[in-house]
């Protein structure tokens, strides 16, 4: 039966291999978490204040709706905005993978609380995520120049 050992130069290698995977997936989650908190924080501030009824009560409209697009879409361009200014290298790629998954959790929410009276507010967030990642990316690069 053969042994195997693992000698400085295979450990660190293995490091090195961690920390670059680590470097190129942390914007994208540090984006992502940046969207989920900003978003879930001024959803909280609007159910709180009266704007938006109660969770899980019935009450929303389409212009609420619209105002919860409004902010969400910002939102997501400056969390793509983080990721590519957070990025090693490549920042527009790293945006629009942030982007990519925007669009399946988007695809995801939508399945998951469909609701025909508003089936234009789940298909809008799906459709902005890459125009907003792309955005956030274009915004990162022309910061990076200056």
């Amino acid at each position: 039966m053969a042994t195997a050992t693992l000698d400085s130069s295979t450990l660190t290698a293995r490091g090195s291999t961690a920390r670059r995977v680590l470097r190129r997936v942390g914007p994208v989650l540090a984006g992502l978490v940046t969207i989920f908190a900003a978003t879930t924080a001024v959803d909280v501030v609007l159910h709180a204040t009266g704007v938006f009824p109660p969770p899980g009560a019935t009450g929303m409209t389409h212009a609420l709706c619209g105002l919860a697009f409004s902010y969400r879409a910002v939102i997501d361009v400056f969390g793509c905005y983080l990721t590519a200014r957070l990025a090693p290298s490549r920042p527009m790629l790293h945006a629009m993978i942030l982007g990519g998954i925007g669009v399946v959790l988007s695809i995801l929410g939508a399945i998951a609380m469909w609701d025909p009276a508003f089936a234009w507010y789940p298909i809008a967030l799906a459709a902005s995520a890459i125009p907003s990642a792309w955005l956030g990316g274009r915004l990162a690069q022309r910061a990076a120049q200056r």
